[in-house]
């Protein structure tokens, strides 16, 4: 069997039909695992989530940046941060307009249910017995530091503490990972959109599993950044700015307002 895993799609239709299509030239899927952060923070929220449901054998879990859609719950800064430090409030606004923006989007088009009572967690056992979790940042959560190969052993080790799965894959911090510790095999996706790598390239992964064992390879799949960037502009969306910057490698994150190195 073939498992199709993605994660932290963000809005951007553009970049997930360039991932199905390459998925389809290395010979399809059985199944997909989309791992959350689905509509927030691109121009396409909506079609994103038709998309994705119209998947086969598809299983979902929700991002933090879905959490924050449908819930009203926002990401750093905080209004009391803000009070502390004025010099915040421009990205507290940008942020405030940006989820209020896919939010209305969402309630328009009647997706908000589907966001909303999408699953923390997916789990599912390998022809081969092996435990696979799948999660948007870590096992239990949907957001925090995540998992990210800067990491020590020992981080890692306390975010899986109590995890019984075998293989853990996620996505949230948007840098692609494949790393043994201990008797975990953690695989970060990367991420569809929004990325961290310098090559601006989408990231996912094709997990071929049978009876015998399992092989997890990373996919990197170049698309068209200029169109983004179009419709970003056509729909006068709140964080232009931001995802124009990072469309143009100007800049790379891993959590909103939270700059990499």
């Amino acid at each position: 069997m073939r498992i199709a895993l993605l994660s932290d799609i963000h809005g951007n239709r553009i970049a997930l039909d360039a991932v199905l299509h390459d998925i389809e030239t290395q010979g399809g899927a059985d199944a997909y695992w989309v791992l959350g952060d689905l509509a927030a923070i691109g121009p396409q929220p909506v079609q994103v989530l038709e998309r994705i449901s119209q998947l086969p054998n598809v299983r979902v879990t929700r991002g933090n940046a879905d959490r924050y859609t449908v819930s009203g719950e926002r990401p750093s800064p905080t209004a009391e941060e803000v009070i502390a430090n004025p010099a915040l409030l421009p990205i507290f606004a940008e942020v405030a307009h940006t989820f209020a923006w896919t939010q209305g989007c969402l309630a328009a088009t009647g997706w908000l249910t589907y966001l909303e009572d999408l699953p923390l967690e997916q789990h599912f056992q390998l022809p081969d017995g092996t435990r696979l979790l799948g999660v948007h940042a870590s096992p239990g959560s949907d957001h925090g530091d995540g998992l990210h190969p800067r990491q020590s052993d020992e981080t890692v080790l306390a975010l899986l503490k109590n995890c019984t799965a075998d293989l853990i894959c996620v996505g949230h911090t948007h840098w692609p990972m494949n790393r043994r510790v201990g008797q975990s095999h953690v695989i970060n996706l990367g991420s569809v959109s929004n990325p961290v790598i310098p090559d601006l390239k989408a990231s996912y992964v094709l997990l071929q599993a049978d009876s015998s064992g399992y092989n997890v390879m990373h996919r990197r799949v170049a698309y068209d950044h200029a169109a983004v960037i179009e419709a970003v502009r056509a729909v006068r969306h709140p964080a232009g700015r931001f995802i124009i910057d990072v469309m143009q490698g100007k800049i790379v994150r891993h959590h909103w307002g939270e700059p990499q190195v």
